[in-house]
């Protein structure tokens, strides 16, 4: 008997869940018609295609594509790409590449500002320079780096070679940040990469113990730096930090970025994340080396000096393994002054890592970067035995350091002898052609001509001042206004206090300087303060002409000249061969006179004065028909130029 429309309803609903027989006894139906039944359910329930599923497994996929293309097309954030075109002809690092690392902080930290060209010369010698805030050169920066030295003395040693120091460390970064860079750095075919890192792996962007941090897993972190070239990773990240930040009152962040990117402000020795810090810098470091080795670039890293002798710990505490940091560098004092200095070294540096504040490489890490000269092409230089050799009783302390571990200039000057010497003896420059006494008068001679003004002196001291007028150093409640602290004084003062605020940038800062010097009628300290910008942006062609201009006003027409061939030699322009012929012109020599008033002319010629005075080389050349014809062009553009139309009729009667 066929089965009712209600014994089919049933079938349907549980025929994929029950068998024929099983359906038939439990609700009393004929077998077999519910057997055909099921069969026709069968042939009429047609099988989900496989497109359906992978039209399923596409549509997220093709939100985040459209999501990403949109993004882009309204320029959403910010560009992290690591570099970023300076001009036509050279690229630099980024200034939002930072953001790459620096998730809550409003202000990341800026680069020095190297430059390089695109294409790479034939004659060309690139060195990449990978880092925290000392090999920035803090608080001396950017000029008071050791890059600056490397880069400097490098031009005396290699006369022949375009040298392109390339600096790109940043304040407060550490380890996952060169591991990052790395790959960008090694597609601009660096000669050599110099390294100098460790001192943050704790509190730098992303430690593990930083205000930046994104926990401890070193695959996790990895994996959103990865991902931060998706604006959609922006998009994310700043949709969680706007939940979180609900119901929070959002201050403006105070104090200095050291004092800020601590957050976990009390790591004990041997502890789980004190040991999860030195694994990181392990692993990063020798991801990066090993790359390096792979591709065959060779690399110089240095062990890490700290201030040992004049620096007590931050943070001191007694735990059930370890003394008191403090109680061990009373000890240290203590044998210090009895004059048993070995001792007092091994106690200065346990000390160091018992202090719970880790702003200063642990023992561990120097340990770890002498292990790393093992790894093929890696070279390893020891700064820190250098400074102890350096020091009173070999102890680091005050006479090299400013703070708990940034340099002073003669110690920037000693780390980047120490890299060069290594880049000499190793082979990895080519100074075959220079003198063999040269190599060491080259480190006198780079010293001597230094480029440093007083402007650069204040600076440093006013941002040393306000690091240790803040936490840890002092108690942020009791932190001095900056301008009672600082106190400027003069003219020089003001501007060093007004970058030291934020509230001008170095650049502008050293113009300034160099206006106020010139109208003192200081000349000796306008060409120093211009130097300084010429020094740091050599590539700035309108520097050379404010200057040439200058002096030139003031008839100082050898220093003008001076300018005027590097404004040349830099980009051709038709104010600079003008001039450089004039000048060569009065000094009777002709042939250098007369090449670069053509050229002048050549890039631009509606200037009567130009052809004039190339008329008035051609008088002296005797070549009088050539400088009639000048005089014309003179004339046509200028008929009252001044001394023409009388000296073109003494030629004509000349002639």
């Amino acid at each position: 008997m066929p089965l009712s429309n209600k014994q089919k309803k049933i079938v349907e609903k549980f025929w994929k869940k029950l068998s024929a027989e099983k359906i038939s006894a439990d609700f009393y139906m004929d077998e077999d018609e519910v057997k055909n039944y099921i069969q026709t359910l069968k042939e009429s329930t047609k099988p989900v295609p496989k497109s359906f599923y992978l039209i399923l497994a596409l549509i997220p996929i093709l939100f985040f594509v459209f999501l990403e293309i949109g993004l882009r097309v309204f320029d959403y954030g910010y560009n992290l790409d690591q570099w970023v075109e300076v001009d036509e002809q050279r690229i630099g690092l980024n200034p939002d590449a930072p953001r790459r690392y620096f998730f809550s902080t409003k202000s990341v930290p800026e680069s020095i500002k190297d430059v390089f060209l695109k294409d790479k010369p034939e004659n060309s010698y690139r060195i990449f320079v990978l880092g925290g805030s000392s090999a920035v050169g803090y608080p001396y920066s950017p000029n008071g780096s050791f890059s600056r030295y490397v880069r400097d003395r490098l031009k005396l040693l290699m006369p022949d070679k375009q040298i392109e120091v390339v600096n790109i460390a940043l304040t407060a970064v550490n380890s996952y940040t060169i591991k990052d860079f790395f790959d960008g750095v090694v597609e601009q075919q660096p000669d050599l990469i110099l390294i100098y890192a460790g001192h943050n792996e704790y509190y730098g962007a992303l430690g593990v113990g930083s205000q930046e941090s994104l926990g401890n897993s070193p695959f996790f972190i990895n994996l959103v730096l990865s991902l931060n070239k998706f604006k959609t990773t922006q998009l994310i990240r700043d949709l969680v930090k706007s939940i979180l930040s609900i119901g929070s009152d959002e201050q403006i962040a105070e104090g200095t970025l050291m004092s800020r990117m601590a957050q976990n402000q009390s790591i004990e020795y041997n502890s789980d994340i004190f040991n999860a810090g030195i694994e990181q810098f392990r692993s990063n470091m020798n991801d990066v080396l090993e790359n390096a080795s792979i591709q065959n670039i060779p690399v110089i890293i240095t062990t890490l000096p700290s201030n040992l002798a004049d620096q007590p710990p931050f943070i001191s505490r007694k735990t059930e393994t370890y003394p008191a940091a403090s109680e061990i560098f009373n000890e240290a004092v203590n044998e210090y002054q009895n004059g048993n200095f070995v001792q007092a070294d091994s106690l200065f540096r346990f000390a160091k890592d018992l202090d719970m504040l880790r702003f200063r490489a642990p023992e561990k890490i120097n340990n770890i970067i002498e292990e790393f000269g093992s790894i093929k092409n890696v070279h390893v230089v020891d700064a820190e035995s250098l400074f102890a050799s350096l020091s009173p009783n070999n102890i680091t302390g005050d006479n090299l350091m400013t703070d708990h571990l940034h340099p002073n200039l003669t110690g920037y000057f000693e780390i980047g002898k120490l890299f060069v010497n290594k880049m000499i003896n190793e082979n990895l420059v080519d100074i075959n052609s220079v003198e063999e006494s040269l190599p060491e008068s080259t480190d006198s001679l780079t010293r001597a001509n230094f480029h440093f003004t007083k402007l650069d002196s204040v600076i440093a001291d006013y941002r040393i001042k306000v690091l240790k007028n803040d936490w840890p150093y002092n108690d942020p409640n009791k932190k001095l206004p900056k301008n009672v602290l600082l106190n400027p004084l003069n003219t020089i003062d003001s501007l060093a206090y007004q970058v030291v605020a934020n509230n001008m940038n170095w650049e502008k800062a050293q113009r300034n300087a160099a206006a106020y010097y010139l109208s003192n009628n200081d000349i000796e300290s306008y060409l120093s303060q211009m130097n300084n910008l010429t020094n740091q942006f050599p590539y700035f062609e309108g520097y050379y002409d404010m200057v040439s201009s200058e002096m030139l006003k003031r008839k100082e027409y050898d220093t003008a000249y001076k300018y005027l061939l590097e404004r040349y030699e830099l980009l051709p322009s038709a104010y600079s061969a003008k001039w450089i012929g004039i000048i060569a012109l009065s000094k009777n020599d002709f042939d250098t006179a007369e090449k670069y008033l053509l050229q002048s002319i050549e890039l631009d010629n509606s200037d009567p004065q130009t052809s004039y005075n190339l008329a008035g080389v051609y008088v002296n050349k005797k070549q009088f028909s050539n400088a009639l014809s000048y005089l014309d062009i003179c004339l046509s553009l200028d008929p009252n130029f001044p001394g023409a139309k009388g000296l073109k009729i003494q030629l004509e009667r000349i002639k």
